[in-house]
């Protein structure tokens, strides 16, 4: 019996970079919760997404922009990757569709830069990109 886990993931986009045949592209979500004290926290958490189809891949790069808002799904899978001597272990969301739901601030209309070309992508909590 096949029973399949999707996730999905609605944020904005920061970056997106070539990584081999592959492109990696960081969403940056945002989670409010209150306090203790009964005060609106607003948390920003960067989510991996990976996609490996062809088609996908340029409709992100025709389409989609930092800061665009997205809305993104598919399954979740592991990465591991060593820096310095050190093994790391993540998380990614290996993307089946992801479409853009409206501009970001600073889109330019059609695209017509190529991403950027990566080893891996460094990411920083504190660091919003939009």
């Amino acid at each position: 019996m096949n029973t399949p886990a999707e996730f999905t993931i609605v944020g904005r986009v920061g970056e997106i970079k070539q990584v081999g045949t592959t492109l990696r592209v960081s969403i940056a979500s945002s989670y409010s919760r209150k306090d203790n004290r009964g005060e609106w926290i607003e948390r920003t958490r960067w989510n991996e997404v990976t996609i490996f189809s062809e088609t996908t891949r340029g409709y992100v790069r025709r389409n989609i922009g930092k800061g665009d808002l997205v809305f993104t799904s598919g399954s979740l899978g592991q990465t591991q990757w060593e820096k310095d001597g050190e093994t790391f272990y993540g998380v990614t969301l290996a993307a089946e569709r992801i479409e853009r739901l409206c501009k970001g601030p600073n889109h330019r209309g059609d695209k017509g830069d190529e991403p950027q070309e990566a080893q891996r992508p460094a990411v920083d909590d504190s660091d919003i990109p939009f």
